[in-house]
C-alpha cells in the first residue's frame, strides 16, 4: 500500500514538471546559445523586422492631435536619437518602426491626451556589408537602397510597387563586388547575419538555383552589417560556367593579353568564361606560315601569386575544354609561339640587314656597277 502511494506521488511530480516545462514541437532542437552560428536556409528575408539606425530618413504623422505640426522629414541623427516639437531628443536607435511609433506616443501623452503616432521610414540609410572570398575585389561596401517611402508593411516584402523599393540583394552585392571569380561556387554562398540579440546566422544562397528555376527566395535581401562568403567550386562545369559568365553577377569583362604570330597582338577585353580559341580569333587569327598552331603557351598569374605556364595545341573547330581549349582568366598572356621557317627567316634578315646596309653606302657613293 505504501509503495502504491509513493508510485503515484513520483508520477504526479513528473507529471507536474512535465506540464510547467516549455514543450518542443516536434523535429525542435535546443535552443542555442546566443552567438552561436546556425545554418537556416528556410529562414525568412523579413526576420528580424528592420530596425532603426543612424542615417535613416523618417516621416511622423498624428492622428487626432491637430496641435502637434510635425516637419515632413526627420533624420535620425548619429546618436541614433531624433529631435522632435515638445518633447526635444528621443532615442530610436535599434527599434522596429512600430517600437519607435510607440514609444513616441508615450512621449506625447505628458502634453497631449491619448496620442497616436505613426512612423514611416522615407529613405534607408546605406547598407554596409562585407564581400569575401572568390570575388574580383573582396572588401567592404556600402550600398544605398533605391527606395521611395517605406513602411513596416513594405520592409516585409521583397518589394513595394506603389513606393518602387529595391532592396540591396546578394547579386547586386557581388556586382559591387567586382563579380565573381570563374573558380567562385555560386551554389554554397553563405549570409553571415548578425541578430539584435547577439546570435549569429549562417543563411544559405544557392544562385545556380536562382539561374536555373528563377527562384528569387535565393537571391536573399541584405541587412546592414551581413557578410557575404563565396567558396571556390571544387570541380567546375563547363556549361555551367558557361551560363554563370552571362549572368549579371559575373564580372563584365576580363582583360587577355594576346601576343606573338597573331594578326592584331596586344590586350584584348571579353567576356568571363571566353575560350584560348575565342581569344586568339579575337585577334585577328593566326599569321599565316609564321604561326606554330600546335605550340600556344598560356601564362597565368595565379591567386597565391606564382605563375603557371602551360603549351596548347590549337584545334579551332573544338569548343570549350579544359584539357584542349580552356576558359581565361583576368589578366592571362596568350603567346603565339614562331613556326621552324619563320625563326630561319627572321634570323637571316638580322644577319643580312647589316649587308643590305653596306650595299645601300656603295649605292651612295657611286661605287655600284651602271
Amino acid at each position: 500500500m505504501v509503495l502504491n502511494t509513493r508510485l503515484t506521488a513520483s508520477l504526479s511530480l513528473a507529471a507536474l514538471l512535465l506540464a510547467s516545462s516549455p514543450t518542443l514541437a516536434q523535429g525542435q532542437t535546443t535552443p542555442l546559445p546566443p552567438g552561436t552560428a546556425v545554418s537556416e536556409p528556410g529562414i525568412s528575408d523579413d526576420s528580424p523586422p528592420y530596425t532603426l539606425g543612424a542615417g535613416d530618413i523618417v516621416r511622423l504623422d498624428s492622428f487626432d492631435t491637430q496641435e502637434i505640426v510635425f516637419e515632413q522629414r526627420y533624420t535620425i541623427l548619429l546618436d541614433g536619437t531624433l529631435n522632435l516639437p515638445w518633447i526635444g531628443s528621443i532615442s530610436v536607435q535599434g527599434l522596429t518602426l512600430e517600437q519607435a511609433g510607440a514609444k513616441i506616443s508615450d512621449r506625447y501623452r505628458e502634453f497631449v491626451r491619448n496620442p497616436r503616432m505613426t512612423i514611416s521610414l522615407v529613405a534607408p540609410r546605406p547598407l554596409k556589408v562585407g564581400v569575401i572570398g572568390e570575388v574580383n575585389r573582396p572588401g567592404s561596401y556600402i550600398i544605398s537602397v533605391i527606395s521611395n517611402e517605406i513602411t513596416q508593411a513594405s520592409l516585409n516584402q521583397r518589394s513595394s510597387a506603389e513606393g518602387g523599393n529595391q532592396w540591396p540583394t546578394v547579386s547586386k552585392a557581388l556586382q559591387t563586388a567586382g563579380g565573381i571569380t570563374q573558380g567562385a561556387s555560386i551554389r554554397t554562398i553563405k549570409v553571415r547575419r548578425i541578430l539584435p540579440s547577439g546570435e549569429e546566422r549562417l543563411l544559405d544562397v544557392d544562385l545556380w538555383k536562382f539561374l536555373q528555376e528563377g527562384d528569387l527566395d535565393q537571391d536573399r535581401l541584405l541587412r546592414d552589417g551581413d557578410a557575404i562568403i563565396v567558396s571556390r567550386a571544387e570541380t567546375l562545369d563547363a556549361a555551367e560556367a558557361t551560363q554563370v559568365a552571362q549572368s549579371n553577377f559575373s564580372p563584365a569583362e576580363i582583360r587577355v593579353s594576346v601576343v606573338g604570330e597573331v594578326l592584331n597582338p596586344g590586350t584584348i577585353a571579353l567576356r568571363p568564361n571566353t575560350t584560348l580559341n575565342q581569344a586568339i580569333l579575337t585577334a585577328g587569327g593566326f599569321r599565316p606560315v609564321r604561326a606554330r598552331k600546335v605550340d600556344v603557351e598560356l601564362i597565368r598569374l595565379n591567386p597565391n601569386g606564382s605563375v603557371s605556364r602551360r603549351n596548347y595545341k590549337i584545334d579551332l573547330s573544338r569548343g570549350l575544354d579544359d584539357t584542349v581549349n580552356p576558359p581565361l582568366h583576368n589578366n592571362d598572356v596568350v603567346v603565339v609561339n614562331r613556326t621552324g621557317i619563320a625563326k630561319i627567316a627572321d634570323t637571316l634578315g638580322v644577319v643580312l640587314t647589316p649587308l643590305s646596309g653596306v650595299f645601300s653606302l656603295f649605292t651612295i657613293l657611286g661605287l655600284s656597277r651602271n
